[in-house]
């Protein structure tokens, strides 16, 4: 009896310790600003008011609080993933854990697109509106995601929305000339990864595909890929999908970059006004965020020179971070590349483009899957 009183008491005391001791560990341990996994900044301790108490906002901040800065967060996080999945549990917060290593974000049925057609109609017609001697040419890319392209990884019974039905509605009804690089992408899913594994970019080689898209419609001979110089600066990088999966024991992805030995560039981030000789910044291949190396993270407006370039063209680029690993092949083309992130440039394309009567085609590019919810896209017009 004294002994299955011993254990009755050790099975109590044991929950309340461990609570006690991470309680303790909540108190006593630095806070984190940052979560790398996560890729977010966590919650700070609200302020306190009566107002916020009256209103239940204070209550709210502290519930996040406690639950971002929880002793070994990330260790429970996982666990909780890894129980999920030796569940059977093919869909975590919107992921779809899929064939051949695939985590493949599912696709929300847009709201946004008659307003989206809108913006950009508006901005066409006032591009083509300007006076210039030839002209302004102006191209729209929509770029499918793996949820389209790698259909045949997903999970049985995967509820689908279709892309590609509202890449063709906004194709007609903006009345800009379409690139629709879907058609190469099916075509080569087989040839490598055109997506990453724990990411929901598109890889070098997806990019390339795109491009080769582009030149085909703009009569351009794509550079062969051969020609250029490959580099493989991580094999460790773990995205956005990796973040809100939560599966942390997952392998990385390698990233890819290309260089042309041809090129001479010189390249402005006009917000900072820095240069450099390079597209990729490889101070990020030591950080969470790695897809950032490409064009040096986020800024409103780069200006790119290519010395060498086979024409003196201008094209003026309004894009989401999709097009960042497509800009390396695109400089041979042109002298001039001005890439805009509307999100962060608040003066608008269109005035820009009315003052530099050098610029000489204009390409939106945006991938489907966040579209419908990208800030940026207001500020085209």
């Amino acid at each position: 009896m004294k002994t299955e009183g011993r254990i009755r008491m050790l099975t109590a005391c044991l929950p309340a310790g461990m609570v006690l001791a991470l309680s303790v560990l909540f108190l006593i341990r630095d806070k984190q600003d940052f979560s790398e996994n996560e890729n977010r900044y966590l919650a700070e301790f609200p302020e306190f008011g009566w107002r916020q108490v009256r209103e239940g906002t204070y209550m709210d901040g502290l519930t996040d609080y406690v639950s971002d800065h929880f002793p070994f967060r990330d260790f429970w996080i996982g666990m909780k993933t890894k129980a999920e999945l030796i569940s059977g549990k093919k869909e975590i917060n919107g992921i779809f854990i899929a064939e051949d290593g695939y985590l493949i974000e599912a696709y929300e049925k847009p709201e946004n697109t008659d307003r989206i057609a809108g913006i950009w109609k508006n901005f066409a017609e006032t591009v083509n509106g300007m006076e210039r001697e030839n002209g302004i040419e102006m191209r729209l890319m929509l770029v499918p995601t793996a949820v389209t392209v790698y259909e045949e990884k997903l999970p049985a019974h995967a509820p689908l929305n279709d892309q590609m039905e509202t890449a063709e509605y906004l194709y007609a009804e903006t009345g800009i000339r379409p690139v629709d690089c879907s058609g190469l992408l099916m075509e080569s899913r087989e040839d490598g990864n055109l997506y990453y594994r724990t990411d929901h970019h598109w890889t070098t080689l997806g990019a390339y595909e795109g491009y080769r898209a582009f030149c085909g419609e703009m009569g351009f001979t794509p550079v062969p890929l051969e020609e250029m110089t490959a580099q493989t600066v991580t094999e460790d990088f773990r995205g956005t999908l990796y973040s809100k999966a939560g599966d942390y024991g997952r392998m990385g992805d390698e990233i890819v970059i290309y260089t042309n030995p041809d090129d001479r560039l010189q390249v402005e981030y006009r917000d900072n006004g820095e240069v450099t000789d390079s597209l990729y910044n490889l101070e990020y291949v030591e950080k969470k965020d790695k897809y950032s190396l490409f064009l040096n993270n986020l800024h409103p407006l780069i200006e790119i020179t290519n010395e060498a370039a086979q024409t003196g063209r201008e094209l003026v680029l309004i894009k989401d971070s999709y097009a960042n690993s497509m800009v390396p092949f695109l400089v041979h083309h042109y002298k001039k590349i001005y890439v805009f992130d509307t999100r962060y440039y608040k003066d608008g394309p269109s005035a820009f483009i009315a003052e530099h009567e050098g610029v000489t085609e204009v390409l939106l590019l945006y991938n489907m899957n966040t579209l419908d919810g990208d800030l940026g896209v207001r500020g085209v017009y």
